[in-house]
């Protein structure tokens, strides 16, 4: 099988390249894999000399070029990792609101365009950020342990949100940001395109991903930042909803991701529904306060600056609930929460100056 992974040396794509290598390699049958990247990313030239260690060819190319997309080889499945994957994109100056539409919804078409000519099946790797923030912010929530949960006292007759997170069904309405709003458009486009041309999609909407060598944030990769960060001592705050840190999302490992997608391009599943959540799920979620407690623990106390003003891309309390997708696909994440702060942990001491070496 040929695979191509777009973003394939940024963290998820290299990710799931070196998974699927190893795989391969482990049971006989090596996949053909290639990586396409632009390496705009800081960090991604490290990951691009690793790849070659497993094999995968390189392609050095960019999404929103048509003729870069049409000159690449015929392959069996694409899996789309590249994307400006902050939900700050467009308005944080570092990126213009036409560099995020021409990333993430234009360098989309042109895949699409290309799964249409080569008749290859797609995955795309959207995100829980297209959920409205309206009806995220009007959720019934109680603080409890130093986290907001949900609360099914107060719910009423709320449909497709419970305790252990909103479903696929929950409301798409905007706002969801420039940022969800062109992974909310990809989707749409890539369902319109399977169905029009006949090739297989699946649609992933992810949770935060994290795992050790992330490329950190603080709009993008949270737990890698906030542990590298609180490791090398850099100056950390709770924004928003009283500076308190109490906000709550739920992590997953890549290597979770990995095994999903793994079945994804080889169970060509008899269903109409096309798009799952992915994520951890209440399990594996934590707020930025239970966070820092963990890292108190780890590398030793520290301050943290609260700022009230609460941003208006912010949102308390979002976990998805990957149930169909559980039940779909036989699968569940295998590795922890704990596992993978810890991990983290171990590649913050073992590389202290990583936030330097990618320019976060």
């Amino acid at each position: 099988m040929r695979i191509l992974v777009t973003g394939g040396c940024g963290f998820t794509g290299f990710s799931l390249l070196r998974f699927f290598a190893e795989a391969s390699a482990g049971i006989g049958t090596r996949h053909e894999l290639i990586a396409l990247d632009s390496l705009t990313r800081a960090g991604s030239e490290q990951n691009r000399q690793k790849l070659a260690s497993y094999g995968v060819q390189f392609i050095h190319a960019d999404l929103r070029s048509a003729t870069d997309v049409d000159a690449l080889p015929v392959v069996d499945w694409v899996i789309d990792a590249a994307a400006c994957p902050s939900v700050m994109a467009g308005i944080d100056g570092r990126t213009s609101s036409r560099q995020l539409v021409e990333h993430n919804l234009l360098g989309t078409i042109n895949l699409l365009e290309y799964c249409r000519r080569h008749r290859a099946g797609l995955v795309l790797l959207s995100t829980s950020r297209v959920y409205s923030i309206a009806e995220l912010n009007r959720l019934p929530i109680e603080e409890s342990d130093g986290a907001f949960c949900f609360s099914e006292q107060s719910a009423g007759d709320l449909s497709h949100v419970s305790s252990r997170g909103v479903t696929e069904s929950f409301s798409v309405d905007p706002p969801v940001s420039l940022y969800g709003s062109t992974k909310r458009a990809s989707e749409i486009m890539a369902l319109e395109y399977g169905a029009a041309f006949d090739f297989p999609v699946w649609l992933n909407r992810c949770g935060l991903l994290a795992g050790a060598g992330q490329f950190g944030r603080p709009d993008q990769g949270i737990v890698s930042f906030w542990i590298h960060s609180w490791q090398s001592g850099r100056a950390l705050k709770y924004i928003g909803y009283g500076g308190n840190g109490y906000q709550v999302r739920d992590c997953l490992h890549t290597e979770d991701l990995a095994r999903l997608v793994q079945k994804q391009l080889t169970d060509l599943l008899s269903t109409e529904r096309r798009i799952f959540n992915v994520s951890g799920g209440a399990g594996n979620s934590f707020s930025l306060k239970q966070l820092s407690d963990w890292c108190c623990q780890r590398f030793g106390d520290r301050e943290v600056d609260a700022v009230q003003e609460t941003r208006s891309f912010d949102i308390p309390w979002l976990i998805l609930d990957s149930s169909p997708t559980i039940q779909a696909w036989d699968w569940s994440p295998q590795i922890s929460r704990e596992t993978i702060f810890e991990q983290i942990g171990d590649f913050a001491e073992q590389n202290p100056d990583w936030l330097s070496q990618i320019g976060s």
